[in-house]
């Protein structure tokens, strides 16, 4: 059971809307490096970007929600979902209201949350698992 865990999570779609995935990689943030603990890669059928995003976060939360850690770092490429989670963006899209605000009901029985918008570039791993599940036949 980890103190701490680090939830790096990215959503995708190809066209927007379009045939959309969810990745993550949930780790041990008490490790050095952090261990994996589990990753997602999942087909959600059609959505918008900033909806496979939220999706991401929110499947990651769903998974590590038993783990019983008590912090969780967030790190995404979407500036969007960090910013509107933070407070600092109103969510003004009724469609990511919903998802807005289950992201924020799981985050909340942390007992520290940190959210970090990183580079496309810093987050390689969850791309990598959303674009292997948009490339998946089947």
């Amino acid at each position: 059971m980890p103190e701490s865990i680090l939830i790096s999570c990215d959503g995708g779609a190809r066209g927007n809307p379009g045939p959309a995935a969810i990745g993550a990689v949930i780790s041990d943030a008490t490790t050095e490096p952090p261990t994996v603990i589990q990753s997602i890669s999942e087909r959600i059928g059609v959505a918008t970007n900033n909806v496979a995003e939220y999706r991401a976060l929110v499947r990651a939360l769903e998974v590590s929600a038993d783990l019983g850690a008590h912090d969780v770092h967030v790190r995404a490429d979407s500036q969007l979902l960090i910013r509107q989670l933070e407070g600092q963006y109103r969510v003004k899209n009724a469609g990511l209201r919903p998802l807005f605000e289950r992201a924020r009901d799981l985050l909340a029985p942390y007992d520290q949350v940190v959210l970090e918008h990183v580079p496309r570039a810093d987050n390689v791993e969850a791309d990598a698992l959303v674009n292997a599940a948009l490339d998946a036949t089947g």
